[in-house]
């Protein structure tokens, strides 16, 4: 048994986010805006996507070296055929958390498989309830009441509580909050608001399009009065804050206000088989080259710990006009 992997900064490595497709059916603002990833745009050929197998490989690889969740995001990951078949191949893994990040777009008709295949938690994107907002966020087709019944057909399947993410963007969404947050308040499910992110290159971001964690909470809590609580587990990416009177709690993400790389545990894997250690970072160490040249488990293992031995990431702590301008993966190439 492998022992478990740290940074140079003693940050072990525990959670790793699998991309499993680099497509999606939305065209969100803030990861995959429609002038930068429209018709002409070159997505990976199949055979540039890792297999499952190389996949779940990995993914039990990588548990010998401390990894102890794993979420399956995208894209899309629901585009990719056959998905529950990759979530029982993970669940084999012994003491491996699975969860899995979705626009919601098909959970309804595939909630129950994936619960049944071993998925044990699933978080849904939704930006808004207004129809008009939701588009404006997500520019699809898509109506925001085929999400709103994919978080329902989550919940029956037993993937419960759903956690749902809205990345909140001054001027544009942030008007929701307040209806987002009390339309699930009571429900079990969770809520977490996102600070607007730079991540890639491609999405306009500015500073002044931020809503701040702090005014995020303190618009919910004067409709609806809410107290801090402590995270449930170490490197919680979530600040969390309950209704005080039990109805329920909400989370927020700060990573532009508050950064939190002190505490970064994640791992991410993208489709065609690269190991990135940070969401902001611009380079990744391939895996499928040496996967298909017949490397074996602990060549593999040795791979990885080298990246993470190395890794020194502390991108949100060091933000800057300089640091903005240097070359980042896109969102949607790895995962959130």
């Amino acid at each position: 048994m492998s022992s478990r992997a740290t940074d140079r900064l003693a940050r072990p490595m525990s959670d790793l986010r699998i991309s499993v497709t680099d497509r999606c059916n939305f065209r969100c603002r803030y990861c995959m805006p429609r002038e930068e990833f429209g018709a002409d745009h070159r997505f990976l050929p199949k055979t540039e996507l890792l297999t499952f197998e190389e996949i779940s490989r990995v993914a039990r690889t990588m548990s010998t070296l401390g990894v102890r969740k794993v979420r399956i995001t995208g894209g899309e990951p629901l585009l990719r055929a056959e998905l529950p078949k990759l979530v029982a191949m993970l669940a084999e893994i012994p003491d491996l958390d699975i969860a899995l990040t979705t626009n919601g777009s098909r959970l309804g008709a595939l909630a129950a498989k994936l619960a049944d295949a071993g998925l044990g938690r699933v978080t849904v994107s939704l930006d808004s309830l207004d129809p008009a907002v939701f588009r404006r966020m997500n520019d699809t087709d898509v109506h925001v009441d085929t999400v709103l019944a994919g978080i329902e057909a989550a919940a029956t399947a037993g993937l419960r509580p759903v956690k749902i993410n809205a990345v909140v963007r001054r001027g544009v969404n942030d008007a929701s909050i307040v209806d987002l947050a009390r339309a699930f308040q009571g429900t079990g499910h969770i809520v977490r608001f996102i600070e607007f992110m730079d991540v890639g290159l491609t999405n306009g971001w500015r500073l002044d399009d931020v809503v701040s964690g702090k005014e995020i909470v303190e618009r919910i809590s004067a409709q609806a009065p809410l107290e801090p609580i402590e995270a449930a587990y170490d490197g919680e990416v979530a600040k969390r804050w309950r209704y005080v009177d039990g109805s329920g709690e909400i989370g927020v993400i700060t990573s532009v206000t508050q950064p939190f790389c002190a505490s970064c545990t994640r791992a991410r894997l993208s489709s065609d088989g690269h190991l990135y250690s940070c969401l902001f970072a611009s380079n990744g160490t391939d895996l499928r080259t040496p996967l298909r040249e017949g490397a074996d488990d602990e060549e593999i293992a040795g791979l990885v710990r080298s990246a993470w031995s190395n890794r020194e990431d502390r991108y949100s702590q060091l933000r800057s006009e300089r640091t903005r301008q240097l070359p980042r993966v896109e969102m949607s190439y790895i995962g959130g």
